[in-house]
């Protein structure tokens, strides 16, 4: 028995409790970084100890906690969720450190701001960790509170409206799990909501059909997953930078981690029966995100249906129902939260400067703040997942290992690449090159504390591009894992492998 999940949950946590009664702003922040390093510190050490060959979840903990009911904390990793739990911990430190002036024009106090970013990393890690159906769907609502308040309380103008639209969506989505996971536990008869006890249980098509719908909706609101995203351009584009950097680069992973997790392994015959459906709304917001996205004049609406469209891919990959689809899929989450993030908080940085979401707002930044266009260059390569930076890996094995099955429709989705380099591309060029317009020529470069936030991401984006190889075999034991638990099979080759002499 040991104690890591926890511990990395508690000490935000508990952070959070302490940074609210800490009066004195500069305070509250400083120790908010500390708590979020320290957190990151434990993360890391935790994986270095995570064996990819070993058991499917490690460092497992399991209590009573409702033993009436067969509720338990129960915590543990795989592959897949550990990847996820170590991306939440290398973008919250950088969050806190770009969001040290955000707060200050906020109707809330400083140190609130700072104090609900760590309760929702607590919730983050607590989310992907649950082993317990009942755990995972507490966190999974309790998710909502701190970012409501962070969109709500020190979002943009619009920011009642972003908020109350995606508590009430996330609510409803919320309401239809809740639903299916007290059928789920009723149908089992365990008296247990032990994920590892649940799978397998529901044997009828018909009721797999029916439980397999509560959760799938309600994880495609979260994704979000066309014709579910409608929620996501609002909140992005009212959120904070660093709130919108958790919120797409994170709480959005929920969705389509709860996908690979949850309505593959424990409704595998309604999982088959809904693929086909499934594909076709990924292909359709694959294109639909990147259309939108290139008639955008917003800048954080534009990130954020480019967001919708890789969201597609991600989902595209999981449904494909091959290994190399779904480990490219779980990459893509990790990575699209790096490219996206960066993405978002050097807008942020643009916005601040400038005073201004609009795209027409710029022009000629490259000629005042070099560095400053030149990481945004950079982040924007990445969102179309060009070569050489880790998004290309992640598309490419999604697109690669959906072909196997489903060659048409992956077919149609890659001429969303296309689309992507037009979005990013023509962004970049309406903002970025030519004549430097009024209101643009007293624009800075970035300083000392913005060059460490985006730094570390712009690392991530070009390691990982060039070696993925670290996370693809964490990745890769939980895939398999999961390919077995629901017994299927990645199809034969198209062409005979020839065998050794002939």
């Amino acid at each position: 028995m040991n104690y890591w999940l926890s511990l990395l949950m508690a000490v935000p946590a508990v952070g959070a409790a302490g940074v609210a009664f800490i009066r004195r702003d500069r305070t509250a922040k400083v120790a908010t970084l500390v708590i979020s390093l320290v957190t990151l510190a434990l993360t890391v050490a935790m994986t270095v100890q995570f064996s990819p060959h070993g058991d499917t979840f490690q460092f497992q903990e399991k209590y009573d906690w409702i033993p009436a009911l067969g509720i338990h904390w129960a915590v543990g990793v795989d592959g897949i969720a550990l990847v996820l739990i170590l991306l939440s911990a290398i973008l919250v430190p950088i969050v806190v450190l770009a969001s040290w002036w955000d707060a200050e024009e906020g109707k809330r106090s400083v140190r609130t701001y700072f104090a609900l970013l760590l309760a929702l990393e607590a919730m983050m890690i607590g989310v992907f960790a649950a082993t317990d159906v009942f755990l995972f769907y507490v966190f999974f609502e309790a998710m909502l509170i701190p970012m409501y308040f962070m969109i709500g309380s020190y979002g943009g103008a619009q920011r009642s409206y972003a908020a109350v639209k995606f508590l009430l969506y996330s609510l409803f989505g919320g309401l239809l799990m809740l639903v299916a996971v007290i059928a789920l536990y009723s149908l089992a008869g365990k008296n247990s909501f032990l994920f590892t006890d649940l799978i397998g249980v529901i044997k009828e098509p018909g009721a797999q059909r029916w439980l397999f719908l509560g959760f799938f909706i309600a994880f495609a609101i979260k994704a979000p997953l066309v014709p579910f995203h409608t929620w996501l351009p609002d909140a992005a584009a009212q959120a904070p930078a660093g709130a919108a950097v958790l919120l797409v680069g994170v709480l959005d992973k929920v969705g389509t981690f709860g996908m690979l997790r949850f309505c593959l392994e424990l409704f595998p015959e309604a999982s088959r029966w809904a693929t086909p459906v499934v594909i076709a709304l990924s292909v359709i917001g694959i294109i639909y995100g990147a259309i939108l996205a290139i008639g955008q004049t917003d800048i954080k609406r534009l990130i954020a249906y480019t967001s919708i469209s890789h969201f597609g891919f991600i989902s595209l990959g999981v449904f494909a129902l091959t290994s190399q689809a779904q480990t490219g899929a779980t990459l893509y989450m990790v990575n699209h939260g790096f490219s996206t993030g960066a993405l978002f908080l050097i807008a942020g940085m643009l916005i601040s400067r400038r005073g201004s979401q609009y795209i027409a707002d710029f022009g000629g930044v490259q000629k005042v703040a070099p560095i400053l266009a030149g990481t945004f260059l950079i982040a924007g390569l990445s969102g179309l997942s060009m070569p050489g930076l880790s998004p290309f890996v992640s598309e490419f094995m999604v697109v690669n290992g959906s072909f196997q099955r489903y060659a048409v429709p992956t077919i149609i989705a890659t001429s969303a690449v296309v689309l992507a380099a037009v979005y990013i591309l023509w962004m970049y060029q309406r903002t970025m090159n030519g004549p430097t317009v009024e209101g643009v020529r007293e624009l800075t470069d970035l300083n000392v504390r913005e060059k460490w936030v985006v730094g570390p991401l712009i690392a991530l984006l070009l390691v990982f591009g060039f070696y993925p190889k670290p996370l693809i075999d964490v990745i890769t034991h939980g895939v398999n894992e999961a390919q077995i638990s629901i017994q299927y099979t990645n199809p034969a080759p198209a062409v005979p492998v020839a065998k050794e002499g002939s």
